[in-house]
């Protein structure tokens, strides 16, 4: 998985392969598997990270460390051509988009810290954007944020429910066809209703200021 033009040492492999399996098959998976996936013994897999909850938690923090490098980029340095552009690369991330599927999934106190990671890291981004001049400023910066993920998610968590009814490929099982699938379906209007907003004027978002100050909240 060369996410990152970065060099591999053991450690590395051995994340990168933890992240892949985990995808695949969930966090059951045993660390025979992934110390065979990433040709190491399982005894260095433990002498690196000590136990399969820190290779976990090393996965989780390298997905949230990718996912808000390149939504940065895009949003505050690359032009909307570029950021378009990478469309063409999108399925050298598919075994994150599979990880981030299987953390959705599992759901539990890790999977609440991993949104809450994304949630934290899309504050970041799009304040990143603002500076740029590329997103518009908000009264509401952290519930933005939560927005934008709540989005994400539900179109993610979507997929996967939808290929388990017919409807499409699971992230889980295909993940780079899911991926191009899940833009495909959702990119433009996504695209559209970030840009143009949804409403045709303020009167709803006038009436709920209006209701906020009634109530003291303002």
């Amino acid at each position: 998985m060369n996410v990152r033009s970065e060099d591999l040492t053991a450690r590395a492999r051995i994340r990168d392969a933890a992240v892949a399996r985990f995808g695949r098959d969930g966090f059951r998976a045993p660390v025979r598997a992934i110390a065979e996936d990433a040709g190491v013994s399982a005894g260095l897999v433990i002498h690196h990270f000590g136990s399969k909850d820190a290779l976990r938690a090393e996965c989780d923090h390298h997905v949230l460390t990718v996912v808000r490098e390149q939504k940065s980029r895009a949003i505050a340095y690359a032009s909307p051509a570029e950021t378009i552009g990478m469309l063409s690369t999108v399925q050298e991330y598919a075994p994150l988009f599979a990880y981030i599927v299987r953390s959705l999934l599992d759901g539990g106190a890790l999977a609440g810290h991993f949104v809450d990671g994304l949630v934290d890291d899309a504050a970041d981004y799009l304040q990143a954007g603002e500076e740029a001049g590329t997103v518009r400023p908000s009264a509401d910066p952290a519930g933005r944020a939560r927005q934008v993920v709540a989005l994400q998610v539900g179109l993610i968590v979507m997929a996967q429910l939808g290929a388990a009814a017919g409807h499409g490929v699971a992230p889980t099982e295909s993940p780079a066809e899911a991926m191009v699938q899940l833009y495909e379906r959702s990119m433009l209007a996504g695209l559209e209703l970030y840009t143009h907003g949804l409403f045709t004027d303020t009167s709803y978002l006038d009436a709920y200021l209006e209701y906020r100050q009634k109530d003291g909240k303002s």
